[in-house]
């Protein structure tokens, strides 16, 4: 492995972008495939001489703004951006990434949080922390929300779906309003000094770009609370009106519990048919 993943990275990224993609006139006489360093340095807002040394190996830790503007002046695709996060990691000295002091977010499920899961089948239910990270959740909720790819990653997170994955918008119609629920409850479920938090911060704003950043520079630190009816659109069940109920255990050092209702007869129906339950399992709790 390169000592100079990151400058590698950016420079092979700025070759292989085209001047038209990013708004700039191709021009007859161009000796640098893609992107000249001077050209993506006025997009990215910073010097070329800077460009040069970070390309080169001999800038090793930018600052989060820095990357995050390069990451949009290159137009990178989430799979781009998260190249760009594991580049990030892998430089020797860069700190950024690496939590620090502060409490971890629980990631325990106590054997009496994992009975109510199953007490609570066929219903789509799951077990979160401070992070959104998915602890535990139902067969039910699996049936539902395992076809959206929520469940793909080797540790699932609701905000690295939310705002990295493109799956997620198709999901959910109301996409808007979900993400912001996401970040709101991000910031309002941290604790001080939460070096925890931050690291998923740094991460989210270079993966989910302006569409993360600028919500979690700008909403307060009040989630949306009680039940709601939120749509989703199921690849096979079509759309499905959930309402959402969350149940917080703070003696459970902060996990919540989301559970899932059919908000009328026609997700009801559908759930019974996704879990494989008797018609009528699920009731709809909405008109």
């Amino acid at each position: 492995m390169s000592d100079n993943e990151l400058g590698l990275f950016l420079r092979a990224r700025r070759e292989a972008t085209s001047p038209a993609e990013v708004g700039l006139p191709v021009g007859t006489r161009r000796r640098t495939p893609g992107l000249r360093r001077s050209e993506l340095a006025t997009l990215a807002g910073i010097s070329v001489e800077y460009l040069t040394r970070l390309e080169q190996g001999r800038d090793r830790n930018p600052s989060l703004p820095v990357l995050a503007a390069l990451a949009e002046a290159l137009r990178l695709t989430a799979d781009d951006r998260s190249a760009l996060v594991h580049a990030l990691k892998t430089v020797s000295g860069t700190t950024q990434f690496c939590p620090g002091a502060g409490r971890p977010p629980a990631r325990t499920v106590r054997p009496s949080l994992h009975a109510v899961l199953d007490r609570l089948e066929p219903t789509p239910a799951v077990l979160l922390n401070r992070l959104t990270e998915v602890l535990a959740h139902t067969a039910g909720y699996r049936q539902v929300f395992g076809p959206l790819g929520l469940l793909d990653a080797p540790s699932p997170s609701i905000a690295r779906f939310v705002f990295t994955d493109p799956r997620a918008r198709s999901a959910h119609p109301d996409w808007e309003s979900i993400a912001d629920t996401v970040v709101a409850r991000l910031r309002s479920d941290s604790v001080p000094d939460d070096q925890h938090l931050r690291t998923l911060v740094h991460e989210l704003t270079l993966t989910g770009g302006a569409s993360f950043a600028d919500r979690w520079a700008d909403l307060p630190r009040v989630p949306a609370r009680g039940a709601g009816v939120r749509r989703l659109a199921h690849p096979t069940a079509g759309e499905l009106r959930l309402v959402q109920e969350t149940l917080e255990l703070p003696e459970a050092d902060g996990q919540r519990l989301l559970i899932h209702l059919p908000a009328d007869d026609a997700t009801a129906a559908a759930l019974d048919s996704l879990t494989g339950r008797r018609p009528g399992a699920l009731r709809a709790v909405a008109g």
